[in-house]
């Protein structure tokens, strides 16, 4: 019989709540920090600076307003949600302006957004590829990305110095290409 491992009863961090900055008469929004519980040294670094998930569009610009009295970094990869949760645009850049634009073109579809705001920036190109291939099939946008097919995305879209695994055919099974043929016409 195998043995089963233990869960530790330490959680790796802990949510400290500072402030609501934003309510409705269904959603609060609160900023906080994630704080180390003692303990746990500080040998590995956050991906992430910020991350706001699934909050109403309603709140943008508290949080935004928010964002800017604490000094904190405007830009990262950002997604639009409709009222289900599904992601319809994802994007990287100035998260508010982008945000902005999306819900002014798209008031009815669009209930909330999502933003990740990258501590290291060369990662952010990657982050946004990973995210838009895995919600390809919702997005409405940017053909040049997304695949709803087996297609591979291009590789190119990566940072340099990033490993790779690539698929191609086996020589001799690539499917032919019907030759086109042109009629005369008599």
């Amino acid at each position: 019989m195998a043995r089963r491992k233990r869960r530790s009863v330490k959680k790796p961090s802990q949510r400290v709540i500072c402030e609501e900055i934003w309510s409705d008469e269904q959603w609060r929004v609160l900023d906080g920090e994630l704080k180390r519980n003692p303990g746990h040294p500080g040998g590995t670094k956050s991906l992430f600076k910020v991350v706001a998930e699934k909050i109403p569009f309603d709140a943008l610009d508290a949080v935004r307003k928010n964002m800017r009295e604490y000094g904190l970094p405007m830009e990262g990869v950002y997604l639009a949600h409709d009222s289900m949760g599904c992601v319809r645009y994802a994007g990287r850049g100035h998260i508010f302006n982008r945000l902005n634009t999306r819900r002014k073109r798209q008031p009815l579809e669009l209930a909330y957004f999502s933003f990740y705001v990258v501590e290291d920036k060369k990662h952010e190109r990657e982050i946004e590829t990973l995210v838009i291939r895995a919600a390809s099939p919702l997005l409405h946008f940017n053909e040049r990305k997304k695949r709803v097919d087996i297609t591979a995305g291009s590789i190119g879209d990566y940072e340099p110095g990033t490993m790779f695994y690539i698929r191609r055919y086996t020589w001799g099974t690539r499917p032919k290409r019907k030759k086109k043929t042109t009629r005369r016409r008599r």
